[in-house]
């Protein structure tokens, strides 16, 4: 008994920590920042892909970081990052990578 009430508890623990701090990274601003002008250079070879800049947060507002040329890695997917309106304004949601399924 007393290892499952401990077990349950040190569960209940980490989705706690685990979920306050996901929370914790989300910034929510009432205006959302107008995207900079973007300057693209040439690619360096015809199996790179262009990984669109992304929004960060530094300090105390989100800080656009430029976008690069990437080489894609067996059957990854570059998913762009993107503005979301929430309750309270807006949030940034950063691009990510997602595999290819075919």
């Amino acid at each position: 008994m007393k290892k499952i009430f401990f077990k349950s508890s040190l569960l209940l623990t980490v989705l706690i920590f685990i979920s306050s701090f996901l929370q914790a990274q989300r910034f929510i601003v009432r205006i959302r920042p107008s995207a900079p002008a973007v300057v693209r250079i040439a690619s360096p070879g015809p199996r790179h892909i262009w990984i669109d800049g992304d929004w960060v947060w530094r300090g105390n507002n989100y800080v656009y970081q430029p976008g690069y040329w990437y080489l894609p890695k067996g059957r990854e997917r570059w998913i762009p990052g993107h503005w979301k309106a929430t309750r309270g304004g807006w949030v940034w949601v950063p691009g990510h990578f997602k595999n290819r399924r075919w």
